[in-house]
């Protein structure tokens, strides 16, 4: 099976995306299609075997579209050449519209002014009593120029409903053509009958043209400012990195650079890929990719990321990553797949969009039928016909998902909280139960030294000697100790000599004396009592640290406590979590006593501890199992499989790649915090997504029974065409507006 992402050309509403969706899924071969509207793509999974590219394209462009694939290694350049068509496209609208405004007004003056209770001033040769041809030709004039400037409808709409699959642009053609159309057969008729300049409906074609462009284009302005996010993540790159050879500095285009090369970053410009500082120090700003606002300091060895901004110093750094493999590539990736693909919540309004406008044609040709054998007037059948096609705009249904989700994964983005999938975003809101691994997620994942207990002498010597002994050991817990004393500024030796007492601890002899650092089996084999320390190191180990003891001279000295410490905002952040009614869940391999204790300081419902790498995925099935919709954070390889498990796999943007892969949220901040953020914002999306359906709906609902004369059937009064278009237009910049109001939620 092979998945492939197409750029479709020439929809433009729900019923086009629709019918793109509904014949491809008809082709042998293909699994999957889904069609975005906002995005104007369509990510089709089929069998390579069975079909073609050129397959796909050929009958997409059957169905009265066009389709194009989009290359991967070109996303840039087609990205650019993308905005420039959408901006020249966007300029064109906005001048055909000011034309079509600057022709309706005028018309709209000649053909309604006599109805307005007070007189409008008119040119003799104009007026509708005495020169009622040049009336009417007047109208006709300024009418066409209005279709003129609106004829995409046509074309559009006459190819799409030839072809089978009506949209919004057809339902417009067949409206406002039949005005025209009825209007002009008037018009012809005038020499012989001057009355029917009474009966000309060329303002309404014209009106309605004009009002649905000004909605198209609203639309498309606002549609533009959705994919904000990834636009501004694409402007992060820069073109150009300047790169050592020979101790020269050359400028070449970021294209160019392989791994390995070594860039130069000046202060103030930006860091063109992904690598690892080799010399120099500064500040750099990564709140675009990870959300912290803090600049980070960053020094020899430290990692950088492409697109991030370096401040007051200058650094040289080595390449790791190029191309689509950097961390600005990968997000930007993530972005575009998650808005391209489909929420499970938008296939009933798919569903609905699909078979809406043969609907509304139907509904529209039987209201004209019943009206018409009720003895109305042509001119009152065609009011009804024109009004119920132009209301019933199924726009607003089509945008009402992809435009709240492409606004919510932004939002989520800027937060440094990457969301993989709309339906990823959508399953989120319904989590119950967050099942948290502990080392790395819950905790920093690094032992530190807590405390210092010595019998004589200070705490400093007691240090100074252990990490001078644990210098050459490899153990995470001997590291924890030398780093201490290095922070306080000590200088360190090697030990004479050393051995690895694998499972105890260490031997060592320093400036010639015997020294034993490990745990209560080392002391017990070595036969030395931990006297008056016993009391101590129960208390150390049921706070969950874990006592080092350093032997001298075959005498306890003291004891070096050490734990993995708790990050700062792991309490407020599950305290958050469990305010929203979800269970939390702690997971972790380490014994029952230290993780009962942390479990306790950090405030979760429950603790799973003693788990082996292998069984974490067990855990969350029997969750499952329960019917519980389960969240699982984790960071490391042994987490993939309960991440791929879960409903939701969450995993730590610090953790490893495999981690990273096997999830639908990656965290790019390491901050718990963030897991809270995520399930917020999920439920503020999918509240956005059930306000846009339901005013959608319910638009279409009171709408077309409206323009069909149901109030009139009744005495009320008769939906004009004119009030029908802007109506019509406001209901899809309604959905759109909505949507945008996500941007400014506090998460």
């Amino acid at each position: 099976m092979k998945t492939e992402c197409y750029l479709i050309k020439g929809m433009t509403c729900a019923s086009c995306s629709s019918a793109v969706e509904r014949v491809t899924r008809k082709l042998d071969g293909v699994k999957e299609s889904q069609v975005n509207l906002a995005t104007n793509r369509m990510t089709i999974e089929y069998d390579e075997t069975k079909l073609k590219p050129e397959d796909i394209i050929a009958k997409v462009e059957r169905a009265g579209f066009g389709a194009e694939l989009e290359i991967p290694e070109e996303r840039k350049k087609e990205k650019e050449q993308e905005q420039i068509e959408t901006e020249q496209t966007y300029h064109q609208m906005k001048k055909r519209l000011i034309f079509s405004i600057c022709f309706a007004v005028p018309l709209l003056y000649l053909s309604m002014g006599h109805m307005l209770p007070f007189t409008l001033p008119l040119p003799d040769f104009l007026s509708m009593e005495t020169h009622p041809m040049n009336f009417a030709v007047a109208q006709l004039i300024l009418t066409v120029l209005v279709l003129i400037c609106g004829r995409k409808f046509y074309i559009v709409g006459f190819k799409t409903l030839f072809h089978g699959h009506p949209n919004m642009d057809s339902l417009v053609a067949i409206g406002t053509g039949s005005a025209f159309l009825y209007s002009l057969v008037m018009t012809i008729s005038i020499p012989s009958h001057p009355e029917n300049a009474h009966s000309l409906y060329y303002e309404s074609a014209a009106v309605v043209v004009t009002l649905v462009m000004l909605g198209k284009f609203m639309e498309s302005r606002s549609k533009g400012k959705t994919s904000e996010a990834i636009k501004k993540l694409m402007q992060l790159a820069p073109d150009t990195a300047i790169r050592l050879r020979d101790g020269k500095e050359e400028e070449v285009p970021i294209e160019e650079i392989k791994t390995g090369e070594i860039l130069l970053i000046k202060p103030g410009s930006k860091v063109p890929l992904d690598g690892t500082i080799v010399s120099g120090s500064s500040s750099v700003d990564e709140s675009m990719l990870t959300g912290e606002s803090i600049p980070v300091e960053k020094e020899t060895g430290d990692l950088v990321i492409g697109g991030s901004m370096n401040y007051n110093g200058a650094m040289q750094m080595k390449v790791t990553h190029t191309g689509s493999d950097t961390t600005l590539a990968k997000i930007i990736k993530l972005m575009e797949d998650a808005q391209g693909k489909k929420a499970p919540i938008s296939k009933l309004a798919d569903t609905v969009a699909g078979y809406f406008v043969p609907t509304v044609m139907g509904i529209a040709l039987l209201a004209a039928l019943i009206w018409s054998f009720t003895g109305h007037s042509l001119a009152f059948v065609l009011t009804i016909f024109v009004s119920v096609l132009v209301i019933a705009c199924p726009c607003a249904l089509g945008l009402a998902t992809p435009t709240a989700i492409m606004v919510g994964t932004g939002v989520g983005a800027s937060n440094g909280i990457l969301i993989k999938s709309g339906e990823a975003l959508e399953i989120t809101h319904k989590t119950n139960v967050v099942v948290l691994d502990k080392t790395g997620t819950v905790t920093e994942g690094k032992p530190k030294v807590i405390e210092v207990i010595t019998k004589n002498g200070t705490k400093e010597e007691l240090l100074k000697i252990a990490a001078c002994c644990e210098k050459v050991s490899e153990h995470p817990l001997g590291n924890a100790i030398v780093e201490e004393a290095q922070n306080q500024g000590m200088e360190l030796k090697a030990p004479e000599k050393f051995e690895s007492l694998t499972g105890r601890g260490i031997s060592a002899e320093l400036d010639g004396r015997q020294i034993l650092i490990g745990n209560e089996r080392m002391l017990t084999e070595q036969n030395i009592s931990l006297g008056e320390f016993k009391e101590k190191a129960d208390e150390i180990a049921k706070k969950g640290q874990t006592p080092m003891f350093v032997v001298i001279q075959q005498e306890l000295q003291g004891i070096i406590s050490v734990a993995d410490t708790i990050k700062s905002t792991s309490v407020e952040a599950i305290d958050k979590i469990r305010k929203m009614g979800v269970e939390v869940v702690m997971l972790t391999g380490d014994n029952k006593r230290t993780a009962e204790y942390i479990g306790s300081q950090v405030h979760v419902d429950r603790v799973v501890s003693e788990v082996l790498p292998g069984d974490k995925a067990a855990v969350v099935e029997h969750l499952q199992k329960d019917g519980k919709k389960v969240m699982m954070v984790g960071d490391g390889i042994n987490d993939a499989p309960a991440l791929a498990q879960a409903d939701v796999g969450c995993a730590i943007g610090s953790g490893s790649d495999i981690a990273v892969e096997s999830s639908d949220i990656v965290l790019m901040k390491s901050d718990l915090l963030d897991v809270y953020k995520a399930i917020r914002l999920s439920k503020l999306t999918i509240r956005n997504i059930k306000e846009n359906l339901f005013w959608a709906f319910i638009f279409n609902s009171l709408g077309i029974p409206v323009a069909a004369g149901v109030l009139y059937a009744f005495g009320g009064p008769l939906l004009n065409p004119m009030i029908a278009g802007l109506a019509m237009s406001c209901s899809s910049v309604l959905v759109v507006s909505n949507a945008l109001r996500l941007k400014r939620a506090k998460l």
